[in-house]
C-alpha cells in the first residue's frame, strides 16, 4: 500500500511513482473539485502524459480502479483517516487530511489494510 499525498489546492497537477505488482510506475495526475457535483475528480496519465483515465470520482467504499483492471495500474481507495466522520465523500476542504488516497497492487483490497 502506498499513500498518495493530496492537498486541497484547486486544479492541481502532481507526479507520483507508485510501487505496483513489484514494479515502480510513474504517473502524472490532475485533480480538481467539481463544485456542481460536490466531489473531487482525478485524471491519471502515464509517464509520457498519455491519458489513462479521466474524471475518476474520489469516493469511499470501492476500488476506484476496479473496472480498469485491464490497464494493470493497481488498486486505489479513498479511505477516511478520521473514522468519526459521518460523510463518505471528501469535501473541498478535507481531502488529504480527513481522507487519504491509498494505492496498491492489482489484487490488493481495502480489507487487507
Amino acid at each position: 500500500m502506498f499513500i498518495i499525498p493530496l492537498t486541497t489546492s484547486p486544479n492541481q497537477k502532481f507526479t507520483s511513482t507508485i510501487p505496483i505488482d513489484g514494479k515502480k510506475i510513474k504517473f502524472n495526475f490532475f485533480m480538481r473539485f467539481n463544485t456542481e457535483a460536490n466531489y473531487w475528480v482525478l485524471d491519471i496519465y502515464d509517464s509520457k502524459n498519455n491519458n489513462l483515465l479521466a474524471s475518476v470520482n474520489l469516493v469511499c467504499g470501492l476500488n476506484l480502479l476496479e473496472q480498469y483492471s485491464y490497464l494493470n495500474i493497481g488498486s486505489a481507495y479513498i479511505v477516511k483517516a478520521d473514522k468519526t466522520l459521518d460523510m463518505d465523500i471528501p469535501n473541498e476542504y478535507n481531502i488529504g487530511s480527513d481522507f487519504v488516497l491509498l494505492w496498491g497492487d492489482t489484487i490488493w483490497t481495502i480489507k487487507t489494510f
